[in-house]
């Protein structure tokens, strides 16, 4: 159920950005898997097991954590503010006007995602592409910095160049946030009416860390988007396939993965994303709904 406003609480509520900022600053914990999914995504012939080795022999422990400091923080702490805010505004409203609660957190989620990918995901999730594209070249010998790539883009390109493939990021984030806390709050649901509970009756931690587990994992089902993300924003030109479209497209670069990888490639890295998927769900549903109540009491 979407946490509703306390007695007396009128028009907007702004802590939740920083509600939001904070927990998905927590998200990055799981920074390892957000690399692993990157790396299988970007290199769609590799198991999880080569993918694994690769991202380890780029630096061991430090690899794992490749891109974290400082784009991941960036992008975590500005995107989480953007998706908690929105998420939480539409979702207290839906649920206001009688939208059950897994239609409200659909559509809070869905506008969340859609939010942030504008808002904050441009030119972050370029910059940690970045990163993973330059260790790509680096090993067929191109040596380049992470901002020799980045200004190489920006001369070549301009800002389309540094937000390219935002519309695939958005559509992304619009299905992962919807899916997430749309699954999320339907399973919270049925987790209450097989406890017995009414609507408006809380639930335990553990059955909260359940529903976001639920909504987490059944939400990884749009992995061809992220795949399709991915090589939009590959810059890896020493390593570019013949067959790749000049002026990629949502659709052609989905085509084009298709024929090369098959079906196997459009799901890449869904693997390290169920339990990436699992994790962000748990800290901007479960956690976020108890940090929300703690802050609308002090």
């Amino acid at each position: 159920m979407a946490i509703q406003r306390e007695p007396g609480q009128k028009g907007i509520n702004w802590s939740n950005i920083a509600v939001g900022a904070i927990m998905n600053m927590v998200t990055t914990l799981g920074q390892p898997l957000e690399v692993l999914k990157t790396q299988m995504a970007a290199n769609r012939s590799q198991t999880m097991l080569q993918a694994t080795k690769a991202v380890w022999a780029r630096g061991g422990i430090a690899g794992m954590y490749q891109g974290l400091i400082p784009w991941a923080w960036i992008e975590a702490s500005t995107k989480g503010g953007v998706l908690l805010f929105t998420a939480s505004e539409i979702e207290t409203a839906g649920v206001g006007m009688g939208v059950s609660p897994a239609t409200a957190g659909l559509l809070g989620g869905m506008a969340g995602g859609v939010a942030q990918a504008y808002a904050t995901m441009g030119f972050t999730t370029c910059m940690k592409t970045v990163e993973i594209t330059r260790h790509k070249e680096a090993a067929v010998g191109v040596e380049r910095s992470t901002f020799q790539v980045f200004m190489d883009i920006y001369r070549r390109e301009g800002i389309k160049g540094i937000n390219k493939g935002v519309n695939a990021v958005a559509v992304r984030q619009c299905t992962n946030w919807g899916s997430r806390m749309g699954f999320a709050r339907l399973a919270e649901t049925s987790i209450r009416n097989v406890r017995g509970k009414g609507e408006k009756d809380s639930l335990g931690a553990m059955d909260k860390i359940l529903a976001s587990s639920i909504g987490g994992a059944l939400a990884t089902w749009n992995q061809p988007i992220e795949v399709v993300r991915v090589e939009m924003q590959s810059m890896a030109k020493a390593t570019a396939n013949a067959n790749r479209p000049a002026k990629l497209t949502i659709l052609n670069t989905l085509g084009f993965i298709y024929k090369e990888n098959g079906i196997k490639g459009l799901y890449r890295g869904v693997t390290p994303r169920i339990g990436l998927g699992i994790w962000q769900t748990i800290c901007m549903v479960s956690f976020a709904d108890y940090v929300k109540a703690w802050v609308k009491k002090s």
